[in-house]
């Protein structure tokens, strides 16, 4: 059956006119919510989308939630990034993208059934949400809904996230294998998130047969800030009496804590890379600190936009299918903030380089 025919076959068994059947399958905006249930439910019963281009967006408002702190640039440029990259990714398609402030716990469920319940929201993007009644609330609305850095624990909705656990076990095993035995970790733990990245740092310990001890391998802070990284370091350093049990690298949790961390330290009269390496695992918004080019993993993030869309797409031409997590693997860049020390060269599967390809 060629597209025509398809059309002509819809147009008939709803009653309405084929110019309003190809408008609704074109994508576009000057059709009626019940034209386009009509459109797409006979479309779906009669197994026409799956022959339809997967390119073709086939909504016209998409309802987007996140932490207030996600569209300002400063407040967040992670979650920033990642809404651009939705803007971005709908730019070629005719959607209008309203967003909505909501807490990541203990969220506001009742503005958040006001605009799921609103009939111009035709599907919901949640960023970095993890409060659970809410995705109960977004499965049993039963509309097109994609969880982004966030996960589903009842799993009924499609998510995409990076897959913390792996990047943190590959960053700490990528120490491990430039020599570095005592490696302290310095993290932010306040999300889900930030605990599996943690757990495959553990892993990596396990893998080398080395003891993960807290007091000794991990210090903790409340956010993802320079001056209170910098804080935790000088404090912890500090409490170290024998100068042979220092930290030979420090693996930070992100780019704005590295330079806490690269502060500390030089503060100290301690040279970096030389004594103390400093990795991190986040890799786009500082090309360097203090001069020196940053090792790191970069976490997917432009990325996330996309394949939510691209989720999206795919739940709305097979509304049956099952749900999935797309994880989304990092991606090592290796600079000059770690010094090997071990005497066997190692190769990472990455091209070594030093271009900037960071954030200003």
């Amino acid at each position: 059956m060629n597209g025509k025919l398809k059309i002509q076959e819809i147009a008939r068994q709803t009653g309405l006119s084929i110019s309003t059947v190809s408008r609704v399958l074109a994508g576009k905006s000057n059709t009626s919510p019940k034209a386009r249930q009509q459109v797409l439910a006979c479309a779906q019963q009669n197994g026409i989308l799956q022959g339809i281009s997967n390119g073709r967006l086939m909504l016209n408002n998409l309802a987007v939630f996140a932490p207030q702190r996600a569209f300002d640039v400063r407040s967040d440029i992670f979650y920033y990034k990642v809404i651009q990259g939705i803007a971005s990714a709908l730019a070629e398609h005719d959607v209008r993208i309203r967003y909505y402030g909501l807490e990541e716990e203990q969220s506001n469920s009742a503005l958040f059934l006001e605009k799921m319940n609103d009939p111009q929201t035709e599907a919901v993007l949640l960023i970095g949400i993890d409060d659970e009644h809410i995705h109960t609330l977004a499965a049993d609305l039963n509309k097109p809904c994609i969880l982004i850095n966030c996960s589903d624990h009842q799993m009924r909705l499609d998510s995409v996230s990076p897959d913390h656990q792996l990047i943190g076990e590959y960053s700490a095993n990528y120490l491990f294998q430039q020599g570095h035995s005592r490696i302290l970790n310095l993290q932010c733990l306040r999300r889900n998130t930030m605990e599996l990245r943690l757990v495959g740092i553990k892993q990596a310990y396990a893998r080398h047969n080395v003891p993960f001890i807290d007091s000794q391998h991990l210090v903790t802070t409340s956010g993802f800030g320079s001056e209170e990284a910098e804080q935790a370091v000088t404090t912890f350093i500090n409490g170290i009496s024998d100068p042979a049990q220092l930290p030979t690298a420090i693996l930070v949790g992100g780019d704005y804590m590295a330079v806490g961390a690269v502060n500390a330290i030089e503060k100290m009269n301690i040279n970096v890379p030389r004594k103390i390496s400093v990795m991190s695992t986040d890799g786009f918004n500082l090309a360097e600190v203090h001069n020196i080019a940053l090792t790191s993993v970069h976490v997917p993030r432009d990325e996330l936009g996309a394949e939510a869309i691209a989720l999206l797409q795919r739940r709305m031409l097979r509304p049956n299918a099952p749900p999935c997590n797309l994880l989304l693997h990092g991606r090592l860049v290796v600079r000059d903030s770690v010094k090997r020390l071990s005497p066997n060269k190692v190769s990472p599967a990455v091209s070594t380089h030093h271009n900037r390809l960071y954030d200003d």
